[in-house]
Order: C-alpha cells, then sequence, then structure tokens
C-alpha cells in the first residue's frame, strides 16, 4: 500500500488540533517548486535541512566542550537530534503538527559557528559596527541565502511556516531577531515547542557532560530543590555515581520537566480554547512554558550551570582558546581577502567583506577551523 501526500494531508486533518498548522495549509514557498508524491510540504523541508552542508558539520562543532575534548560530550548535530526527540514527544502529546517541529528542530542551530557561544560572542564583537552576529538569525540565512544546492535560486526554499519557525527561534539567552516576519506576532504552537525543547535540551545534557567531565560533583548539586527532587524520585542518598545511575538522573529530569511543559501548556491551552493557529500567534505571550513551580527550579539549576559549569577554568580555558583562533582568522581574512575561497570573495560585493569573512568562520567545524589556522600561522604545515 502507498500513502500519497493527500492523504497524509487527510490525515493531518483529522487528527491534529484546531490549532495546529497542517501542511495542506502552508504559505507555500518563495520560489516556485512542485510538492513531492509521497511526503508534506513540511516533511520534505525536514529532508532538505537534514541533508544540507550545515546540518552535516554540525557533528564537528561545540556545544560546551570542544570536539577534540572526547567521544561522550555532545556536540551541536546530538544536541540538535535530542532537541528534535523532545521536540516531537511534545508535539505529539498537544496534538500539533509533528513534522514541522521537528523540522524547526533540526534547523534551529544550522548557523552556530565552531566552539559554540564562545566563537558565537566573539564573532558578534568583531563585526559590532556591521551588524553583529546572531546564530539564529544565521540558521535564517543558511537556508535562505547560504546553501548552494539548486541551479535556480540560493537556500533550501523551505516553506514560510519553516521559515517563520526558524526567524522566531528564542530561548532566554537567545533572543530572535526578526527577519521578513512581523514582530508582532507570536512564533507558531510549533515553533515555540522548538523554543523549549531547545532549552529543557541543553540545561539536562549540559549537566550530564558536567557530571561526565567531572567539573561538577553530586555533592554541589545538593544545594538545587530540582536535584534533591530527583534523588529522592530516584531513591538515591549519595556515594559514587556511576555511568547507569548518572543516566538514570538525566531521564528523570528531562521526564519531570517536560510533564511539566505539557500540563503548564494544556491549562493555557484549556483556558485560551485557540479554534486557528492564528489565535496562538495572536495571543500576547507565549503559551508553551514551564509552570511557576519549575521556572524558578530550571532559574536555579541554570545559575548553578553558568557558575560551576560554564565559568570553570577549563571551559573558560577552551572558550579563550576559541577566541583567539577565531580573532586571528577574521584579522588576516579581512586583511588579505585573497585567501577567501573563490566562492565567499564573490560575496564581496553583494554582502560586504566583513559579513563574507564571518559567514566563512561561522561555516567552520572546530577542527576546519583548527585546521586553517595552521595554514595561515603555522610555518610548518603546508597551506
Amino acid at each position: 500500500m502507498l500513502v500519497t501526500r493527500q492523504q497524509l494531508e487527510e490525515k493531518e486533518q483529522v487528527l491534529l488540533a484546531p490549532y495546529a498548522l497542517l501542511s495542506h495549509n502552508s504559505r507555500g514557498r518563495f520560489h516556485h517548486d512542485h510538492e513531492p508524491q509521497y511526503r508534506t510540504a513540511f516533511q520534505r523541508d525536514k529532508d532538505r535541512i537534514v541533508h544540507s552542508a550545515a546540518f552535516r558539520r554540525l557533528e564537528y562543532k561545540t556545544q560546551v566542550f570542544v570536539n577534540d575534548a572526547g567521544d561522550y560530550y555532545r556536540t551541536r548535530l546530538t544536541h540538535t537530534l535530542e532537541v528534535a526527540q523532545i521536540g516531537r514527544t511534545l508535539a505529539r502529546a498537544l496534538g500539533v503538527n509533528e513534522d514541522l517541529t521537528e523540522t524547526i528542530c533540526l534547523a534551529h542551530d544550522l548557523g552556530h559557528p565552531p566552539f559554540g557561544h564562545a566563537g558565537e560572542h566573539i564573532l558578534d564583537a568583531l563585526v559590532a559596527e556591521y551588524g553583529g552576529f546572531n546564530h539564529n538569525h544565521q540558521s535564517y540565512r543558511v537556508v535562505t541565502e547560504l546553501e548552494h544546492r539548486y541551479p535556480s535560486w540560493d537556500g533550501l526554499n523551505l516553506t514560510y511556516e519553516t521559515l517563520e519557525g526558524i526567524a522566531k527561534h528564542e530561548t532566554e539567552y537567545d533572543m530572535a531577531k526578526f527577519t521578513d516576519f512581523s514582530a508582532t506576532t507570536r512564533a507558531s504552537l510549533e515553533a515555540q515547542i522548538a523554543n523549549i525543547a531547545d532549552e529543557l535540551a541543553y540545561n539536562a545534557h549540559d549537566l550530564d557532560d558536567g557530571l561526565q567531565a567531572g567539573l561538577l560533583h553530586p555533592e554541589q548539586l545538593r544545594e538545587l530543590e530540582i536535584w534533591r527532587r530527583l534523588c529522592d524520585s530516584l531513591g538515591w542518598s549519595g556515594g559514587m555515581l556511576d555511568e547507569v545511575t548518572r543516566h538514570g538522573f538525566i531521564r528523570e529530569l528531562v521526564g519531570l520537566q517536560v510533564g511539566d511543559v505539557l500540563r503548564t501548556t494544556s491549562q493555557a491551552l484549556t483556558d485560551l480554547n485557540p479554534q486557528t493557529p492564528d489565535d496562538i500567534q495572536h495571543h500576547p505571550i507565549n503559551l508553551v512554558n514551564y509552570s511557576p513551580e519549575f521556572k524558578l527550579l530550571n532559574r536555579a539549576l541554570k545559575d548553578f550551570l553558568f557558575q560551576n559549569m560554564y565559568y570553570h577554568y577549563r571551559v573558560v580555558r577552551m572558550k579563550e582558546r576559541a577566541a583567539h583562533f577565531i580573532s586571528e582568522l577574521f584579522a588576516r581574512y579581512t586583511q588579505e581577502p585573497r585567501q577567501l575561497p573563490e566562492e565567499y570573495r564573490a560575496q564581496i560585493a553583494k554582502n560586504g567583506l566583513q559579513r563574507v569573512v564571518v559567514d566563512y568562520i561561522a561555516s567552520m567545524t572546530d577542527r576546519s577551523a583548527l585546521l586553517e589556522y595552521r595554514h595561515l600561522f603555522d610555518p610548518m604545515t603546508r597551506p
């Protein structure tokens, strides 16, 4: 039996909530493009993202630990996949479009530069007078301008709904920079889910990586109410935190957070009783959220991670290395643009030298940035 796109669209209309975005009702793509026979428009968007060069590069881009720190720690790719998994769980339970939610999740970090947030911060400082750098906005540029896979247009030619979800992606620390979309409307419920799935994933998994790396220790975590709840839930009274037990803690933490988001969001939807996606987007606040209780618990966890992990001396050393590498690359390319690859030099007249240099550096993985640094500055490395 073959299931056609039309049948998939009809299934969405039957199964999804009235406030869900349906692929059949998509506002379409900027460039005319036929839709496939056996995939919905949002499924096609997802496939285009997964097959993009920017998505493949996420495998070798830093989450917290630089890629050469070890094989266990999260990279941007594994983080992205975990966000997508959590996003699908939330979307399925709330009756909205899983495919669209997953697509936005998979695209949310495509514009991240090498070396994680340290790379982002130094790039932002280097081009402050040229518009700055924001990885959310860069992700939008990746899918609309910087990917070159089609003869008739730049970018991936994604649907309006996917592009809006990418443009309006934001968490507490990553605020959206609206591009071609109204700043007076909220993100769709699918995009709001992607936002909170991102935040939920990096809180839990940065904690996991910190414990695995020995930057954090269980006795430190006793100051956190959420950790004490996890201990009570798992019946753990202290001692050696072995690998299996650590995995149990992280699973329980994710489960608690997901359950709270679902209960809180479900109640908000019941109170509002939205009948269309527009009702969601014209509501003055996001509906996908934590309860006030869990907001406080998460605030304490975030503060703890900032103080004890993100500013741990080993992580700070990595950040300083990253700032040095990126600053030197930026200076060398802007001083002598002929060292840029030809396809980037061709964009200078259109986008300006500094923006083109940033685009090139942001596209690099951790290891390609390090290799490029050696090519430019190490006399013993062949160019």
